[in-house]
């Protein structure tokens, strides 16, 4: 039988030193240095991932595609992008891919040697000084075609198609440039292989650094063009490359 002097059971106050949850939401309202570290932490992971997906996509379509003056295939063409000048001379990265294509047109690797670069000024004129430097090494100079509207990488490599008609080509740069130079030819519509030059690093070991760190940018920049099908300084048909080719 239950006792009737038994009290009834009050309910239990929270303690005193018990807080309410609080939501992630309202945390971070709370402490706003957390919010800005969380996003500028993605935002860094999404820049990366941007950054990182055109120098993987330039590696993917030049993978297999380097050689050596030995080995590389023979094609028909040769084409050397320009690297600067100093007044009148080709710069020493410039000269070494000069060398490489002498030495492709000496092997009987390439039939024609296309070079190509800017012509910004009469006083800067890429084209014309690499042409001058070749035929000074012996090549005959109705076998070098000049393009004097290659600007860029990518618009050397779609002039090389539209302009010249050049289907097939052996690239001639240094080795940290090549694959976006073979990968851009080959998005236009060039079927590129490449032989590189890795031993100008020789003559400035951190300008070799500095220009293969700028190839991560630059593939960005590539991929863009690529995808917008940027339209370069073109013209008319030009028949040097038929026309050395036939001689």
């Amino acid at each position: 039988m239950a006792q009737e002097n038994e009290s009834p059971q009050l309910p239990q106050e929270p303690l005193l030193d018990e807080e309410p949850a609080v939501s992630e939401e309202a945390a971070s309202r709370r402490n706003p240095r957390k919010k800005i570290f969380r996003n500028t932490v993605i935002a860094l992971l999404i820049t990366i991932v941007l950054v990182l997906i055109p120098t993987f996509v330039t590696w993917v379509a030049s993978a297999g595609r380097t050689s050596t003056i030995a080995e590389v295939g023979p094609h028909d063409v040769a084409m050397v992008f320009g690297a600067g000048l100093w007044g009148d001379r080709p710069t020493p990265y410039l000269e070494a891919r000069l060398t490489i294509a002498r030495d492709l047109y000496r092997a009987g690797k390439v039939k024609v040697i296309l070079v190509t670069g800017d012509n910004l000024t009469e006083f800067h004129n890429e084209p014309e000084v690499m042409k001058n430097w070749l035929v000074g090494q012996g090549i005959p100079a109705d076998k070098i075609v000049t393009d004097h509207a290659g600007e860029d990488t990518y618009s050397s490599c779609v002039r090389a198609k539209k302009i010249f008609g050049v289907d097939s080509a052996i690239l001639v740069s240094q080795s940290y440039h090549l694959p976006r130079a073979i990968s851009t030819c080959r998005f236009v519509g060039v079927d590129a292989v490449g032989v590189g030059d890795p031993y100008a690093s020789n003559y400035d070991g951190i300008k070799w650094v500095r220009y293969s760190l700028r190839e991560v940018p630059a593939s960005v920049k590539m991929l863009m063009d690529v995808t917008t099908r940027r339209t370069p300084i073109l013209g008319d048909y030009e028949s040097g490359i038929d026309d050395a080719l036939g001689g």
